[in-house]
């Protein structure tokens, strides 16, 4: 799966009472797959992924699932303690439809987190999981930090493709990237380099039949001779090449792309920095409140206009910084009530934030509204 750009892992949004909104849900992945993302990310550390009852993670994957636009790459959060529960919500995630598994760290045995356990429990998630796999590591929530040297090892493996990098270190991101050039594989995406989603493939496979059903209609109305036997002449099989690069997929322009391991970050005040040092994109919580901020400075830098990046950059780092790194979700969900997605309350243990925090994150994003 193609993995370049930007996503956000988005939050969970919740009633007063603390039950799941779904509705709002809903409207906030429908209005994500309007913007600039390539993706959109579920059940992350800002999604409140681990507030959630299992039965709600899994509506809440159904219920994003069923309002996101075919065209954007869906990321499950599946990352559980044990090896077998993560399977189990993988497995449903797959069932779903759902691209690809973010399996974060298992943390909680901290002094038995060794290179052995590590390799063992991604190894043996990778090798049944039906969907491919990214690494998610975040030893700022986690307390622990996956070296580099494993992350290569791990690279290795065919059903790992990434990782989600969130220690903000670039000079870690430059060794994953380096350690892993020798890493080739391939994906399927679009005419224009986007990345083609199995959803995709089934919406212009069902679109092409109907065009096809609607034209034998038309012809058969008309009576002609020649529209009839136009009409009846099947659409071209799926995957039958139309040039030596391009392959058609119903209606849908396909074409193979090289991709290697793919180094995803976390951290919005250091992603020019991190695009230089060799990342794939990033799955950023400051994109939940400012996806096109955020989608400007990678374009730039894909643009190779590094004056205009900079520029980019120092505009939301300041608010990155302190509205996601230091107020953590319920900073994230008060940033996006203030440009006009639902934000909403957060669950306990997470506290309400004051009048005066509040105050402050509307002065930093004053000039940073989507």
């Amino acid at each position: 799966m193609f993995l370049h750009g930007i996503f956000p892992p988005i939050t969970t949004p919740f009633y007063p009472d603390g039950n799941v909104y779904f509705k709002k849900l809903e409207s906030n992945v429908e209005r994500y797959s309007r913007t600039p993302m390539a993706g959109i990310v579920l059940l992350g550390s800002t999604g409140e992924a681990i507030l959630l009852s299992d039965q709600e993670r899994r509506d809440v994957l159904r219920c994003a699932r069923e309002a996101a636009a075919p065209n954007k790459v869906l990321i499950a959060g599946t990352g559980i303690e044990s090896a077998l529960e993560t399977l189990k919500l993988t497995e449903y995630a797959a069932e779903l439809g759902y691209d690809v598994a973010m399996v974060r760290t298992p943390h909680y045995y901290k002094r038995q987190m060794q290179p052995a356990n590590m390799l063992a429990f991604y190894r043996t998630v990778a090798d049944r999981s039906p969907l491919p796999v990214i690494i998610y590591n975040f030893p700022q929530a986690t307390g622990y930090d996956i070296p580099a040297e494993l992350v290569i090892e791990l690279s290795e493996h065919p059903n790992v493709i990434g990782i989600k990098e969130s220690s903000g270190d670039v000079d870690k991101v430059c060794q994953m990237v380096e350690g892993t050039r020798h890493i080739k594989r391939s994906a399927v995406v679009t005419e224009t380099f986007d990345a083609v989603t199995p959803r995709m493939i089934t919406a212009a496979k069902e679109s092409s039949a109907a065009q096809a059903r609607e034209l034998v209609t038309v012809a058969s109305l008309e009576g002609g001779e020649m529209g009839r036997s136009e009409a009846m002449k099947p659409p071209p099989p799926a995957g039958k090449p139309s040039s030596s690069a391009v392959t058609v997929l119903g209606n849908l322009k396909t074409r193979q792309k090289e991709v290697g391991f793919q180094v995803l970050v976390g951290a919005a005040q250091k992603l020019q920095p991190s695009l230089d040092a060799g990342a794939a994109g990033a799955i950023l919580a400051f994109a939940c409140l400012a996806p096109t901020a955020c989608y400007e400075i990678y374009a730039a830098w894909k643009e190779g206009d590094t004056d205009l990046a900079r520029l980019k950059q120092e505009r939301i780092s300041r608010a990155a910084e302190r509205v996601v790194g230091q107020l953590g979700v319920p900073g994230v969900k008060h940033g996006m009530d203030f440009n006009g997605y639902y934000g909403g309350l957060s669950r306990l243990p997470l506290l309400p934030l004051t009048a005066d925090a509040k105050a402050e994150i509307e002065r930093l994003l004053a000039d940073v509204r989507n």
